[in-house]
């Protein structure tokens, strides 16, 4: 998966974006639109119009806490990269806190990394690989064959929720909780074609990328929403062609919203302070 992304990558001449996608994902195996009211979630509902309307919904809610995990089996080893941070559903910025795993003799700890997450674009700060450690690298994420729902360790909440836009297929499940909070559960399929074409003119580019890039563009979710109809958990299953092995790569990604209307003021960096120099492989 990490070849495949950095050759392509190197094919478009993007030398930063190569190095930064092959180093944060190679860690990884290296370690180891319009809306509708909150009654619509309700379970007599139609599921695919529920989940069209998710995104809208977060919109209105304006702002959440957020954790992040992503899944990857490797080398028979499974490995997960954890997040946590704020998100502006308006704004579609964000903050998160990745912190990624251990290498397999669990000696080697590695530093949090910051990621500010923007319309088309990633920031990292402490990406270590030679990038000072007061400076961010940028990543063009319509230019990523992913659109970065997994290159950076963690999906942009808000493109989480786009991509549900792209339901195909959804059924109810019924009532559970998640984190004490009562939800109503909905398992599906989305389409990422159908995604890129139904999301918000900041995030269609990187889907439409993603639509291109994976290995299908069918994601199977499940999807928990609160009585509120706001997305409280959902959970993707991405996959991804293995160019090494010539196979598919599964990918779980996990985001969980809570504490809605916290205050998320996200700080872009200045031009001055992003890191212009080679990234180390």
């Amino acid at each position: 998966m990490v070849a495949q992304v950095a050759r392509e990558e190197e094919r478009a001449g993007r030398g930063v974006v190569v190095a930064l996608t092959a180093g944060l994902m190679i860690c990884v195996a290296g370690c180891a639109g319009g809306g509708a009211a909150a009654e619509d979630a309700r379970p007599g509902a139609d599921p695919v119009e529920v989940m069209h309307h998710a995104a809208a919904t977060l919109e209105r809610a304006g702002s959440a806490k957020a954790r992040t995990s992503m899944e990857m089996a490797t080398g028979g080893t499974r490995v997960t990269i954890r997040g946590q941070g704020v998100y502006d559903f308006r704004k579609q910025t964000g903050q998160l806190k990745v912190l990624l795993p251990q290498d397999p003799a669990g000696t080697d700890e590695h530093r949090p990394i910051t990621e500010l997450l923007a319309p088309g674009a990633l920031y990292m700060k402490n990406r270590g690989a030679g990038v000072p450690a007061d400076k961010w690298v940028r990543v063009d994420t319509a230019g990523l064959s992913d659109g970065n729902l997994v290159t950076g360790g963690a999906t942009d909440p808000y493109a989480a929720a786009e991509v549900l836009r792209g339901a195909r297929t959804a059924t109810y499940v019924g009532k559970t909780e998640v984190a004490g909070t009562p939800v109503r559960h909905y398992r599906g399929t989305a389409d990422l074609d159908l995604a890129a074409k139904s999301a918000s003119k900041e995030q269609r580019p990187a889907l439409k990328a993603a639509a291109k890039g994976f290995a299908t563009a069918e994601v199977p979710f499940d999807a928990y929403l609160d009585d509120q109809g706001r997305l409280r958990k959902v959970r993707h299953r991405f996959s991804f062609v293995n160019g090494q092995q010539k196979g598919t790569v599964a990918v779980a990604s996990t985001t969980l919203l809570y504490d809605f209307g916290v205050p998320a003021d996200v700080r872009l960096p200045e031009s001055r302070d992003i890191y212009a120099g080679k990234i180390a492989e």
